[in-house]
């Protein structure tokens, strides 16, 4: 079942991205804040995430963890990339972006609802965070250091602070005054919505004029994020086809669940206005994904997941 506060925050992410294409001037005055914003969702969300469950999980866990890391950083961003450029060029690069981020923030909340395997998932996010950094840049500079000229330091640099920073200020809040995690508990969500809300009327400002004049993208982007994250989720369950549903469904959540967000924010910065697009409207494949995971664990269990 679709919970009130996902409708509320896909209301929210698509009227600031039309609120920023209609009214450009208004979403300019967020120009300056887009990276911040980020910031700040990912320290709200690493907040939950306790790192020494981490190493107990990744100790249990080393060799799955492997498989899906080495597959999601690297085999499925290369192997997407190529197979776009032969079906579909000019999303090759958004197709990379995403299939090379990290896994999102919110997919440990996913897999709860689906009785996922969620130690597992919360392994990812943390260790897929910590390497994307430096892997997302390598891989651009290898597979496009021929036709865009972007420095790799700089990429590094980005996304280490975008990255690095909140999990270091979320360590800090839990060590030192540990009292503040329920005050942001709290006013996670609406301060989540308002960070999403500038985001997306800062970026999509920027790129008005283009849609205006090729209004049909979103069209398009909106069928290529749903292509992506069906492949995303296929390939997840079949990394851990002989394990465990549980597994299968962690799989599926990791690959498919991604930091669609930073993208949004990073590629705004390196690339055209295509890119940051595809990322946006990702997030409703991001949430949709819900419905056909639970319907596979019906089919493969016969019982029902609660809602």
């Amino acid at each position: 079942m679709i919970r009130l506060n996902d409708v509320i925050l896909l209301i929210v992410v698509f009227t600031s991205m039309f609120g920023g294409i209609l009214f450009p001037r208004f979403g300019s005055l967020f120009s300056d804040y887009p990276q911040y914003c980020m910031m700040i969702l990912l320290f709200l969300s690493f907040l939950s995430i306790e790192l020494r469950d981490i190493w107990a999980t990744l100790k249990r866990s080393t060799g799955k963890i492997t498989c899906l890391t080495i597959l999601k950083i690297l085999i499925l961003p290369v192997a997407i990339y190529y197979g776009f450029m032969i079906v579909a060029p000019s999303y090759a690069v958004a197709a990379l972006l995403l299939s090379g981020i990290s896994t999102g923030v919110v997919a440990p909340f996913m897999s709860n609802l689906l009785k996922a395997n969620s130690p597992m998932v919360m392994v990812m996010v943390v260790v897929t965070s910590l390497l994307t950094p430096f892997t997302l840049p390598a891989l651009i500079k290898i597979l496009l250091g021929q036709t865009v000229e972007i420095s790799l330091s700089g990429m590094i640099r980005t996304l280490s602070l975008i990255i690095f920073i909140p999990i270091l200020m979320a360590e800090i809040v839990r060590s030192l005054a540990p009292r503040l995690i329920a005050v942001f508990t709290t006013i996670r969500f609406p301060l989540s919505l308002a960070m999403f809300a500038f985001i997306n009327l800062s970026i999509f400002s920027r790129y008005s004029d283009f849609f205006h004049r090729e209004p049909v993208t979103i069209i398009t982007a909106t069928v290529v994020a749903v292509v992506l994250s069906a492949l995303y989720c296929a390939a997840g369950i079949l990394c851990m086809i002989k394990k465990p549903i549980e597994d299968q469904l962690a799989g599926a959540i990791t690959l498919g669940n991604i930091n669609n967000v930073l993208i949004v924010v990073f590629a705004s910065e390196y690339f055209g206005p295509l890119e940051p697009t595809v990322a946006a409207i990702y997030i409703f494949p991001f949430f949709a994904l819900l419905l056909p995971l639970r319907m596979y664990y019906n089919w493969h269990t016969g019982a029902g997941v609660p809602s």
